[in-house]
């Protein structure tokens, strides 16, 4: 991938080393993975962690629920984490969908990615790029690319030295010499734009 990318090269030599996806210990099962990447949205880190652990600890030996025990939590409880309506509903909903079947997360690794996408957006809270997130950083995959992430877009936009951020579709495009490697163009260009903040 870098060697066709003279700019993504350069950019990758400055950076840490590229994880090994799925990043380890990031959550406990798939369905945390999902459920947490909806209690995040929308939310500073700090508090979303905050909330988040206080949700993992009405799970059982420090885990975070489990379906069946999300669905068995009483409302109030959930909401005494500081978890919004909508966001349990959300919740509710995947832990639902996973319970009745209509949703089988151990079925995802045997999917392609358009598939998974497709299966993770009819949940409730779910879209496309929290889809693309799990497909990157639960699942593994390699040549995901959230063209439409304005981190992405920016991260882009500062390595190749444009005046405008690039729209999803000339993002699109020049990521076609990244495949099939496009999930770690996607962590570089991430962590570009980080550095970049912290030169700021």
């Amino acid at each position: 991938m870098a060697k066709h990318d003279k700019a993504l090269s350069t950019e990758m030599a400055k950076l840490e080393p590229l994880p090994v996806f799925p990043l380890p210990g990031s959550a406990n099962s798939h369905f945390h993975s999902l459920a947490k990447t909806i209690l995040y949205q929308q939310l500073a880190g700090n508090a979303a962690k905050t909330i988040h652990d206080r949700v993992r600890r009405l799970g059982v030996n420090g885990r975070f629920p489990t379906p069946h025990r999300f669905l068995a939590l009483e409302n109030e409880m959930i909401r005494a984490c500081g978890v919004s309506a909508p966001k349990q509903a959300a919740i509710r909903d995947l832990a639902s969908r996973i319970e009745t079947g209509r949703l089988s997360l151990r079925a995802l690794k045997y999917m392609d990615d358009d598939e998974i996408i497709k299966q993770l957006t009819t949940v409730r809270g779910i879209g496309p790029w929290s889809a693309q997130m799990f497909l990157i950083f639960r699942l593994g995959r390699t040549d995901v690319l959230p063209s439409g992430d304005l981190g992405v877009q920016e991260g882009l936009r500062i390595m190749d030295g444009l005046e405008i951020r690039p729209t999803a579709a000339q993002l699109e495009e020049r990521s076609r010499i990244w495949k099939p490697f496009r999930s770690f163009a996607t962590w570089t260009l991430y962590r570009i734009v980080d550095e970049h903040r912290r030169k700021v």
